[in-house]
C-alpha cells in the first residue's frame, strides 16, 4: 500500500513535494481548459490573423503583398492580428493602420524573445506572452480567420496548429488560407506521403481544409464571403467542410 497523503508537505519530503506540484499544475491546466470553453455568442469585431516571416524585408514582393492584403481586409472591416514582430508581421500591421480604422484594428500578440525586444511600430493593441503555447492559444481565441503568407519554421508551426485544430474540430468553419506556392507545395507533399501510405496517415478530406491561393484578391475574396456570413448570422457557423474559393480575373491579381 502507498503512503497516506499528509496534511502538510515539507520540501524535505521530495516525493510528496513533487506530487503536490504535479497535481497542482494539472489542476491549473483543467482551469485553463474550462475558461477557454467560454465564448461570446457574437464578437463585436471580425478579426483575421496573418502569420508570416519575421525575416522578410521592406521592399520585397512578399512585404508589399502582405501589406496590400492587410489593407484590403481592414478596409473591408476586419481587424488584423499578427505576432507583433518585424518582417511580414510589420507589413500586415502597417497595412491595417493605413485603412484608417484606428489603433484597435491593428493587434500584435507577442512572445518574449531576445531577438524581438518590442512590438513593431504599427501595432495598436499589444499582448505579450512568456510561452509559445499560451500565445498560440490566444491566436485561436481571438481570430475568425487565418491567413498564412510566406514564412519559415515558426510560420509553419502556426499553420500546422490551426490545420490540426480544424481537422479534429476543436475549431470549425474558420477559413485557413495558404497564400503562395510555398504552401501549395506543402499540401502536395502531405498528399503524396500521407495518402499513399499503407494504411493512409490522413483522411483525404483533411487535405482540403486549407484554401491554397496565389493572389491577394483570391485570399481577400474567401475572407469577404466568410465575413458576410458572420455579419448576417451573428455567430460562427455549424461545423462544415471547406468550399473552394472562386477564381478571379487574372489581370486583377497580385500574384505571390
Amino acid at each position: 500500500m502507498g503512503r497516506s497523503e499528509p496534511e502538510t508537505v515539507y520540501f524535505s519530503d521530495e516525493e510528496f513535494a513533487k506530487r503536490v506540484v504535479g497535481d497542482s499544475i494539472f489542476k491549473l491546466w483543467q482551469a485553463v481548459d474550462d475558461l477557454a470553453r467560454l465564448r461570446p455568442r457574437r464578437r463585436p469585431r471580425y478579426r483575421v490573423t496573418i502569420f508570416g516571416s519575421a525575416r522578410a524585408r521592406p521592399g520585397t514582393l512578399a512585404y508589399r503583398h502582405t501589406g496590400q492584403l492587410a489593407l484590403a481586409l481592414a478596409r473591408m472591416g476586419c481587424d488584423i492580428v499578427t505576432g507583433g514582430g518585424p518582417g511580414l508581421m510589420r507589413a500586415a500591421n502597417e497595412g491595417a493602420l493605413r485603412a484608417g480604422r484606428g489603433q484597435k484594428s491593428s493587434i500584435g500578440i507577442r512572445v518574449d524573445l531576445r531577438a524581438e525586444q518590442k512590438a513593431n511600430p504599427f501595432v495598436g493593441t499589444s499582448y505579450e506572452h512568456r510561452t509559445f503555447f499560451s500565445r498560440l492559444q490566444h491566436f485561436v481565441l481571438l481570430s475568425d480567420a487565418f491567413l498564412v503568407v510566406t514564412g519559415g519554421i515558426g510560420t509553419t508551426l502556426e499553420a500546422m496548429m490551426i490545420w490540426q485544430l480544424l481537422q479534429v474540430r476543436k475549431i470549425y468553419n474558420t477559413p485557413l488560407v495558404f497564400v503562395g506556392p510555398q504552401w501549395a507545395d506543402l499540401v502536395d507533399w502531405a498528399r503524396r506521403h500521407m495518402l499513399r501510405a499503407k494504411p493512409p496517415l490522413a483522411d483525404p478530406r483533411d487535405l482540403v481544409i486549407p484554401h491554397c491561393v496565389n493572389t491577394v484578391e483570391e485570399a481577400t475574396e474567401i475572407v469577404r464571403r466568410h465575413r458576410e456570413k458572420w455579419a448576417n448570422n451573428g455567430r460562427r457557423q455549424t461545423p462544415e467542410r471547406r468550399r473552394n474559393g472562386k477564381n478571379l480575373p487574372r489581370k486583377d491579381r497580385h500574384t505571390w
